[in-house]
């Protein structure tokens, strides 16, 4: 079996022997260690970091954040394909789930703005890089229409970095939350009966949730009148979460950035501000989750391109 050490030895003492109370395999380590027969390689239980770490005043609790993604490709009984677009705020759980026919920028703008319209807007808006929420990727320096919708609300977008989880963990337990409790459950012949269930599902998870709510961080409200201009000129700031390659250089926008040399395959948090045109570098790292030095810090220039997400 490969096991040695503690649990090779507690499993060992489990044979066929009578016991009042199992050994642990705690104790047994410390056994171990009180006779010198460990050796030097010792494993570190460093604390996990905050919520939101990654951004200063998210992890502080002075802000914020929506977490969006879909579910895809779920088969409806004689029926079509269809998606869902899954919600969930880190601090308040504040969830939502929208069955869609097809995963479209144009749907996902309306879903966003209906929710936002009720529940008030966030500091930021969380995403992974599917061009559905960033854009085209064979284009530089553009932004999709959910960025532009997020940055004309004055939100946040933030991408979290390709291939890494981490980051995404609240929405993507959250989407194995509903799929477990939704749609294995549940036998939905049609659309219709599984919006039904899931509707009721995400009214008993909000007020299951509600006490996380009372102590979340204010959401603003939608502006009246409010019109989504696509081709409006870009103010604010966009981030994005990426890991500095063996040259210290990051990925972005379709661009690449130089960062540090000294920080090669590192967590890097990349702000774009299009209001003073400059892109910030920030460090990351989790085991020290506050110390977020400011790397470099380049011009950067955004011609306002139409839209083509």
């Amino acid at each position: 079996m490969g096991e040695y050490g503690a649990v090779a030895i507690a499993a060992a003492l489990g044979d066929g022997i009578e016991r009042p109370a199992p050994v642990s395999r705690a104790t047994i380590y410390r056994v171990l260690e009180r006779r010198g027969v460990l050796d030097a390689v010792h494993r570190q239980r460093r604390p996990a970091p905050p919520k939101g770490w990654y951004l200063p005043d998210l992890a502080r609790g002075e802000a914020e954040l929506d977490s969006f993604d879909f579910i895809e490709d779920l088969k409806i009984a004689n029926g079509p394909l269809v998606c869902v677009l899954t919600g969930i705020s880190l601090h308040g759980a504040l969830t939502e789930a929208k069955v869609m026919r097809g995963r479209s920028a144009t749907a996902t703008v309306e879903a966003l703005q209906a929710r936002w319209q009720v529940w008030g807007l966030p500091t930021y808006a969380q995403f992974d890089n599917d061009t559905v929420f960033q854009g085209p990727h064979q284009f530089t320096d553009t932004f999709g229409r959910v960025s532009r919708l997020c940055l004309a609300l004055g939100v946040t977008p933030v991408f979290a970095p390709p291939r890494e989880p981490g980051l995404q963990n609240a929405i993507e337990g959250f989407n194995a939350l509903w799929q477990s409790k939704v749609w294995q459950r549940h036998h939905c012949r049609h659309i219709a009966a599984l919006e039904r269930v899931s509707a009721a599902y995400i009214a008993a998870h909000r007020n299951k949730t509600a006490h996380r709510r009372d102590s979340a961080h204010a959401r603003r409200p939608f502006p009246k009148r409010f019109t989504f201009d696509l081709h409006a000129a870009l103010k604010g700031a966009i981030i994005f979460i990426r890991r500095s390659d063996e040259h210290g250089t990051v990925h972005l926008l379709g661009r690449t950035y130089p960062v540090a040399k000294n920080w090669p395959h590192r967590l890097v948090r990349c702000e774009v501000s299009l209001t003073d045109r400059r892109i910030r570098f920030y460090a990351l790292r989790r085991r020290e989750p506050d110390d977020q030095p400011l790397l470099h810090e380049i011009d950067y220039f955004h011609e306002n391109k139409p839209s083509k997400g």
